[in-house]
C-alpha cells in the first residue's frame, strides 16, 4: 500500500461529509485516488466470506427463535477493523467497506429467507420432496431475491448518494462509517467482541448440549407453584440464554417493556381467560391453550391464544405502511422521474467513484432472472395445473412489479429512520399474490407455496434494497467503487443463501418450527414464518382458520397503536412465548442501569459502548452455541445411533442434576451473567482526547 493511500486512511471525515452541499460545491471522499488503491484483496475476500457463514448461523438462530433480526453491518465493521489491526499491514478504509459488503449479505439473506420459508416445514410443503429438492427450493428464493435487490436500485445509486447528500440522515450507515474510520478504537473493540462471543458459546452450549442446567427457567417445574400451574394456569418462565440477554441490551428497555407487556397479556390474562371461561380449554395445560389443543391424529381442534398475536402482527405490518404513507409517496415519485429521466449514465465514466455495473449488464441479470424464476414456477411450483404458464407469468409479474415499487421505498425508510417495514410488504405481497392466483384457480398446496416463493423473492429483494442503499453511502463517504459492492452483494448472497439454507434445514430436522410436536417438543417459534404461513393456509389451504381471535388481535394493534405504542412490538410479544420475552426485559434493565451509573457523560457512554459491544458478543456466541448443539445432536442420531436426549449431565449424574436442579442452577447463572455484563461494562472508561 502506498505511502499516501496510508496517510489518506487515517484522515477525519471532510466537514462536508454529513451537510448538504452548496451551489458548484464537490465531495471528496477520504480515499479519492484513482488507481493504485487495494479495494478487493485476498484479505478482504477471505475474512468477508468468514463473516458470512459465521453471521449468517448467528443471525438465522436469532430470528427463528426470538423473531428478530440482529444487525450484521455493525459488528462486522468492527471485527473487520480489529482484524486489519492486528494483521502485519492496516488495511485500507474501502478494504474494509469490502468486508462488509460480502459479510452483509448474512444479514440480508436472513432478513429474506427465515422470515418466510420455514412456513414450508410448518405447513408440510416439504412432504413427498427428496431433502435436495427442498434445499434447492428454498436457496433460489433468497438468491434471486438478493440479485434482483441489487439490480433495482444501481439506477437509483446517484440520486440517493449524490444528489440527496445531506439531505438523508443515513443513522446505520453513519454509525458504521464512524466505527471503520476510528480504525485503532475498532481494535479494541473486537477483543471485547471475541471473549464475550466465546463465552456465550461456551455457556449456552453447556445448557442446550450437554444439559449442565435448564435453558429455561420455569415456576411450572417449581412445587410450591401448583395451584397457580393447573389451576390458574398461569406460569411464568425465562430462557437463560446469553443470546438473549445480549439481545435485551441492544433492543433497549422502550421496546423490552412493550415486548414482555405483550406476553404479559397473554400469558396473565388470556390463557387463564381462556381456561376459566371455556370447557374446551379447562383441562388443558397452559402450553396447551397457547399453541392450540390438538387431537390424537396431531390435527389442531381448538385454535391457540398465539393466533391472536399473528392478527396482530398482520394488522401491525399494515400500520406501519399506512404511517410511512409520505415515504412511500416520496419514494414512488423518485422512481417515476427516475424512470423517465435521461440517462446519465449513457456517457463514460471517467471516475472510478461513479463507476456501476454496465446498464446493459443489468439489463442482462434482470432478464435471466426473470426466465429462470418463470422456469422454476412453471416446471416445479404448478406444473400439472390448469392455466400453468398464465399463473407462472402473472407469478413473474407480480414479483417483478412489487420489487420494482417496494425497493425504493425500502431504501429510502432505512436511509431517513434505519427501519422499513418488509414484514408488513411481505405480507400485503402474500395477500395480493393469494387473492390474484386464486382468482386463477390456484389451490392447496400447489397455491400456498407459491405465494411463500413470491414472498420470499420479495422479503430478501427489499432486505438487499435497504442493506444496499446504505453500504452505497458509506462506500460515497469513504471512496468505496460502487460496481465493487455491487458485485460483492452479488456473490456474497450465493453463500449467504447456501448457509441459510442449511441453518432452516438443520433446524426445522433437529427443533422443528412453530407449534409443539411429538417429534419437536420445544420447536423454534419462527414468528414471522407463522404468520405468512396463517395468511397462506388461509387464502390457499381450504381449512378452517381462527378469523375471531386474528380480529382480536388487530383490534388490540389498532388500540395500541392509538395509544402511541409499537403494535408490531406488542404483538410480537402476544405471539412469542415468554420464556422468550422476559429475558430481553431483564436484559434491557441491566443495559438501562449500565446508562444510568455515571452522572459523567462521557464516562457513561463508554461504558455504554461496551455493554453494547459484550452483548453483541453474547447474542453470536449464543446463537453459534445453538447451531452446534443442532450439529451436536444429528451427529448423535445419525452417526452413533444415540438419543440426544440421553446425551448430557442430566443423564450421566442423574441423581444430583434433576429438573428442579437444573431449573435453578440456570436461573442462578443467567443471573450471573447480567452481573459480569453489568460489572465488565462498568469498568470502560473513556478515552483521552
Amino acid at each position: 500500500m502506498s505511502e499516501q493511500g496510508q496517510e489518506k486512511s487515517k484522515t477525519a471525515l471532510p466537514e462536508n461529509a454529513y451537510k448538504e452541499l452548496g451551489p458548484g460545491e464537490a465531495y471528496v471522499p477520504i480515499i479519492s485516488q484513482e488507481t493504485g488503491v487495494p479495494e478487493v484483496t485476498r484479505r478482504s475476500v477471505i475474512f468477508g466470506l468468514l463473516m458470512i457463514v459465521i453471521f449468517s448461523a448467528a443471525a438465522s438462530y436469532i430470528a427463528l427463535k426470538l423473531g428478530q433480526g440482529i444487525e450484521t453491518a455493525i459488528p462486522i465493521s468492527i471485527l473487520a477493523v480489529g482484524f486489519s489491526a492486528l494483521a502485519r499491514r492496516k488495511s485500507l478504509l474501502i478494504e474494509n467497506v469490502n468486508i462488509l459488503a460480502i459479510g452483509a449479505t448474512s444479514g440480508i439473506v436472513v432478513g429474506g429467507s427465515v422470515f418466510v420459508m420455514p412456513a414450508i416445514f410448518m405447513l408440510g410443503l416439504d412432504k413427498g420432496h427428496s431433502p435436495m429438492e427442498t434445499f434447492l427450493q428454498i436457496f433460489l428464493v433468497p438468491f434471486l431475491g438478493a440479485v434482483l435487490g441489487v439490480l433495482f436500485l444501481i439506477p437509483f445509486r446517484k440520486y440517493f448518494t449524490h444528489e440527496m447528500h445531506g439531505k438523508l440522515p443515513f443513522p446505520e450507515g453513519t454509525a458504521t462509517t464512524e466505527i471503520l474510520v476510528a480504525g485503532e478504537k475498532g481494535g479494541n473493540q473486537a477483543k471485547v467482541l471475541v471473549y464475550s462471543l466465546g463465552l456465550g458459546i461456551v455457556l449456552d452450549y453447556m445448557a442446550l448440549a450437554m444439559k449442565a442446567w435448564s435453558d429455561t427457567f420455569t415456576t411450572a417445574s417449581v412445587s410450591a407453584m401448583d395451584y397457580f400451574t393447573q389451576k390458574v394456569k398461569g406460569v411464568f418462565a425465562m430462557n437463560t440464554s446469553a443470546a438473549v440477554l445480549g439481545l435485551g441490551v441492544i433492543i433497549g428497555l422502550k421496546y423490552a417493556s412493550i415486548i414482555m407487556a405483550g406476553s404479559l397479556l397473554s400469558y396473565f390474562v388470556l390463557i387463564p381467560l381462556f381456561g376459566y371461561v371455556s370447557p374446551n380449554y379447562a383441562s388443558a395445560s397452559y402450553d396447551s391453550i397457547f399453541f392450540g389443543i390438538k387431537n390424537s391424529a396431531g390435527a389442531i381442534v381448538f385454535p391457540g391464544v398465539r393466533n391472536i398475536g399473528i392478527g396482530g402482527i398482520f394488522a401491525a405490518g399494515v400500520i406501519s405502511i399506512i404511517k410511512m404513507a409520505p415515504v412511500i409517496k416520496q419514494a414512488l415519485s423518485q422512481v417515476l422521474s427516475q424512470l423517465f429521466k435521461k440517462h446519465e449514465g449513457s456517457e463514460k465514466v471517467s471516475s472510478r467513484l461513479d463507476l456501476d455495473i454496465k446498464m446493459t449488464t443489468v439489463f442482462g441479470l434482470a432478464i435471466a432472472l426473470a426466465v429462470a424464476i418463470f422456469v422454476y414456477f412453471r416446471l416445479v411450483v404448478v406444473s400439472g395445473e390448469a392455466n400453468a404458464t398464465v399463473i407462472s407469468l402473472l407469478s413473474l409479474v407480480l414479483t417483478f412489479l412489487i420489487v420494482f415499487l417496494f425497493s425504493a421505498v425500502s431504501a429510502w425508510a432505512v436511509a431517513m429512520i434505519s427501519v422499513t417495514p418488509i414484514s408488513g410488504m411481505t405480507l400485503t405481497t402474500l395477500i395480493i399474490a393469494a387473492v390474484t392466483l386464486a382468482a386463477l384457480g390456484l389451490k392447496g398446496g400447489p397455491g400456498m407455496l407459491a405465494i411463500l416463493l413470491i414472498g420470499g423473492v420479495v422479503c430478501t429483494a427489499l432486505s438487499m434494497s435497504g442493506s444496499l442503499v446504505t453500504q452505497f453511502k458509506i462506500g460515497h463517504w469513504l471512496g468505496s467503487t460502487p460496481k465493487t459492492i455491487q458485485w460483492s452483494n452479488i456473490y456474497g448472497s450465493a453463500l449467504a443463501s447456501l448457509t441459510v439454507t442449511g441453518v432452516i434445514m438443520l433446524f426445522a430436522r433437529v427443533y422443528g418450527y412453530g407449534t409443539p410436536t411429538p417429534e419437536h417438543l420445544t420447536p423454534l417459534p419462527a414468528p414471522q414464518a407463522g404468520a405468512m404461513a396463517a395468511v397462506a393456509n388461509a387464502f390457499m389451504g381450504g381449512q378452517d382458520v381462527p378469523w375471531m381471535l386474528y380480529g382480536v388481535g388487530a383490534i388490540i394493534a389498532v388500540v395500541v397503536s392509538m395509544l402511541g405504542v409499537s403494535a408490531l412490538a406488542f404483538a410480537l410479544g402476544m405471539y412469542l412465548p415468554i420464556e422468550l420475552n422476559s429475558p430481553i426485559l431483564l436484559g434491557a434493565i441491566v443495559g438501562w442501569m449500565i446508562q444510568k451509573s455515571s452522572k459523567e457523560e462521557k464516562v457513561s457512554k463508554a461504558r455504554n459502548d461496551k455493554a453494547i459491544l459484550i452483548a453483541s458478543g453474547f447474542i453470536a456466541g449464543g446463537a453459534l452455541a445453538g447451531v452446534f448443539d443442532g450439529i451436536t445432536k444429528m451427529l448423535l442420531s445419525e452417526a452413533f445411533g444415540m438419543n440426544a436426549d440421553k446425551f448430557g449431565f442430566s443423564t450421566w449424574v442423574p441423581g444430583l442434576f434433576t429438573e428442579g436442579f437444573r431449573n435453578w442452577v440456570g436461573l442462578f447463572v443467567f443471573l450471573a451473567l447480567s452481573a459480569f455484563l453489568y460489572w465488565d461494562a462498568n469498568k470502560a472508561k473513556p478515552e483521552e482526547e
